[in-house]
């Protein structure tokens, strides 16, 4: 059996053998883990087809678990920031809010998924002038939400620095989000630092926006850190790559 075929195999039964977000020992954090690298390496890759399959395969029965859903909004959303065809990436965002929300009424007080919806929305805002004042609104409500349950949580700074990052217009606005980016990055080591915790992505994410905020205040120097920084915690960012591969060649 050819290789691909028997990993894609492989995962779909473990997507139908994955435990309830309920469940909280140590092998169940592990089984997240993994769709969690799968989703990240599907992204940092650009491989919009895996993460497709990812979505479908996590979409399968269980709708009202908490981490499956979770977790298929977050293929979605990597989809929806991939994608260069407009309606497929709107319609990557609708399905990420749509599905982010599933996994916060299936476990109330989930900020990490309140947040997700919040970029997702976010993301449809700025894909769709005509839902753009309702998906910003909503996106504003959600990561509020997220806050007050859980001001100091990684993602939820992430999230939100992307937000502020991506909606920026003015010079203030820009110094704003880069520093929210850079509380994002300090949560995210310190993170790295403790418990493996579920969910557990960011720490690349967060160093490449920064970086591009660095670029946009024309801190190269600062800008090439960032990225060495991300290609340490995600070797095969091919994003990073390219920012890199700008800087240095002049």
């Amino acid at each position: 059996m050819h290789v691909q075929n028997l990993r894609a195999l492989t995962f779909a039964a473990l997507v139908v053998l994955l435990p309830s977000a309920g469940a909280a020992d140590a092998s169940n954090e592990s089984a997240w883990l993994d769709v969690e690298g799968r989703i990240q390496y599907g992204y940092y890759t650009e491989d919009a087809r895996s993460l497709d399959a990812l979505v479908t395969q996590l979409s399968t029965g269980g709708t009202d678990d908490s981490f499956r859903s979770y977790y298929a909004a977050l293929a979605d959303y990597r989809v929806a920031l991939l994608s260069r065809d407009l309606s497929r990436a709107l319609a990557h965002a609708e399905a990420c809010a749509a599905t982010a929300n599933r996994a916060v009424q299936a476990k109330k007080q989930f900020a990490e998924g309140l947040a997700l919806e919040s970029a997702c929305l976010g993301r449809m805002a700025r894909l769709s002038p005509l839902r753009s004042p309702l998906a910003a609104s909503r996106s504003r409500s959600r990561i509020e939400q997220a806050f007050r349950l859980a001001p100091r949580n990684p993602r939820v700074l992430l999230l939100d620095a992307v937000n502020a990052y991506e909606a920026a217009v003015n010079g203030v606005e820009k110094d704003s989000a880069t520093g929210k980016l850079k509380r994002a990055v300090a949560a995210l080591e310190a993170e790295r630092q403790d418990v493996v915790h579920v969910p557990g992505w960011g720490l690349a994410e967060a160093y490449i926006y920064l970086a591009r905020a660095c670029l946009d205040n024309g801190d190269t120097v600062a800008a090439r850190d960032a990225l060495e920084h991300a290609l340490l915690a995600a070797p095969e960012f091919a994003e990073a790559r390219r920012l890199m591969t700008k800087i240095t060649s002049g």
